[in-house]
């Protein structure tokens, strides 16, 4: 069999042509022609037209299997074996001593995995963690690669400037969204009350131009909160000085606010007596100077809410008592104040109820304190001085108190059990002192229950022992002590 050349005008063409692209290619020849059948291939266009594979004969398949393995190969210069050795011409195919310039088509190289350049990199496929179905080595995605070609289509000249320098800039943000990311700070030292973590946060977003912002944002927050946040903001402004902001950066913040306080009253109508008493505490605390408040002109012109703010100010700071009372200038509320401080305030409003009989002002002083978790103490602190005044009169108050708490809902059904369990737990104690107090408390017991504030449960759990004088006679001793104590 005979192989045709074809397009012999092209060899020329063909050696001028770049041998990379031959090189590369590197593909099989499977197009040969036949010779003396109708069914040989034709040339179109330049191209050999393949004969079927059910035309001819076994020998012409034998042929052409063999001609499949035929292959180009290439030396370490890039040149074809068969130029090498002389039986062909750069970017020549040769077969049995025949030169070629068939060029495989475009779908025979493009799907190829060898370098285009004959060479390669030289660095390790995927960066030595190849193989089926891996990309390479985890996480090096996230990583630029380390030669780049600058023949590569997508290689950006710009981003291997040597010339430039990247140095990192932090934008100046405005004291509105400062604000907004130091409110869920403050309000999350309410819960933990821990100032080393508020300075910490406040470290990460402040700069230079904001560090004045930060008191007056502590005390806008706290002016809206109750007394017990208040005075945990006056501890944290405390903290803060000397480590986050100087006391010019303090006396800054409070200038804004006197400035602000038209429009803070819109919203916090007591807003002047607020700012004042953080004024006298943050002198007292000697994170202001006392001029601050005693020299008001070197403020420049200021409304009459900030003068009546300084006012209130210097009012605190000139009592009798000094400076050590405005460590309670927020009161004496509070779950951060001790037990004992609390269960004090709380024998203080029965106290003053028992002598007023103000409802109103018992609930007010209640809710001061605000210590919700706390109210079974107010329950056993009103029974036990029933028991301990042996007066039918305060049993009658003492029972209107607890029952208009229990409507106002101010003390819980379950606060209100357990004061009462708390009491009935300690009768061996109480009757030392008040021999007469399982009679007054059972008679008490049958006055709530009928108030409708006390349970049948509650009421069942009461302890009671046998006496063994008359109760007659010790219902007279009781009305005739409280008619004694209605003379005094």
């Amino acid at each position: 069999m005979e192989i045709e050349t074809i397009r012999q005008n092209g060899h020329a063409r063909a050696e001028s042509r770049e041998s990379s692209v031959e090189r590369e290619l590197n593909g099989e020849i499977k197009a040969v022609e036949l010779n003396g059948c109708s069914g040989s291939p034709k040339s179109v266009n330049g191209q050999i037209m393949k004969k079927p594979h059910h035309v001819g004969d076994a020998h012409e398949g034998r042929i052409k299997r063999k001609a499949k393995r035929l292959t180009q190969r290439q030396s370490s210069r890039g040149e074809s074996n068969s130029a090498a050795n002389g039986s062909g011409s750069a970017g020549m195919y040769s077969i049995n001593g025949h030169t070629n310039n068939y060029v495989v088509p475009h779908r025979r190289w493009k799907n190829s995995r060898r370098s285009r350049n004959g060479y390669g990199r030289g660095l390790p496929k995927k960066g030595g963690a190849g193989g089926k179905g891996v990309w390479g080595l985890p996480g090096s995605e996230a990583f630029e690669e380390l030669y780049e070609d600058e023949n590569d289509p997508n290689y950006d000249s710009e981003t291997n400037d040597k010339n430039i320098i990247l140095s990192e800039v932090i934008p100046e943000i405005s004291p509105e969204e400062f604000f907004k990311l130091a409110e869920p700070i403050v309000l999350e030292y309410y819960e933990h009350g821990d100032t080393h973590e508020v300075a910490v946060n406040l470290d990460d977003i402040l700069t230079g131009l904001l560090r004045p912002h930060v008191t007056s944002v502590l005390i806008e927050i706290a002016m809206d909160h109750k007394d017990s946040q208040r005075e945990m903001t006056s501890v944290l402004i405390s903290d803060l000085y000397g480590r986050v902001i100087t006391g010019k950066d303090i006396e800054k913040g409070f200038e804004m606010l006197l400035a602000n306080l038209p429009d803070l009253i819109l919203d916090t109508p007591e807003a002047p007596t607020i700012l004042g008493n953080f004024l006298a505490r943050a002198v007292a605390d000697d994170c202001l100077p006392p001029k601050f408040v005693t020299k008001p002109s070197e403020h420049g012109e200021l409304s009459e809410h900030a003068l009546t703010a300084i006012r209130r100010a210097d009012t605190l700071l000139h009592m009798k008592q000094g400076w050590a009372h405005l460590d309670n200038v927020w009161g004496m509320g509070g779950p951060l104040r001790p037990v004992k401080t609390i269960t004090k305030q709380m024998t203080l409003l029965l106290k003053e109820y028992l002598s007023s009989r103000d409802v109103q002002e018992a609930h007010r002083c209640l809710r001061a304190l605000e210590v919700p978790h706390f109210h079974h103490e107010l329950v056993y602190e009103t029974v036990v001085m029933t028991l301990e005044s042996l007066s039918q009169t305060t049993e009658e108050a003492m029972c209107e108190l607890l029952s208009s708490l229990d409507k106002a809902c101010l003390v819980l059904p379950a606060s209100m059990e357990q004061g009462f369990l708390r009491v009935f737990d300690d009768m061996a104690d109480i009757v030392l002192d008040v021999p007469l107090a399982y009679i007054i408390l059972d008679r008490f017991m049958e006055r709530c229950n009928r108030a409708g504030f006390i349970t049948d449960k509650i009421l069942s759990n009461m302890p009671s022992r046998e006496l063994d004088h008359d109760i007659i006679y010790i219902d007279e001793y009781i009305k005739r002590s409280s008619q004694q104590g209605s003379h005094t």
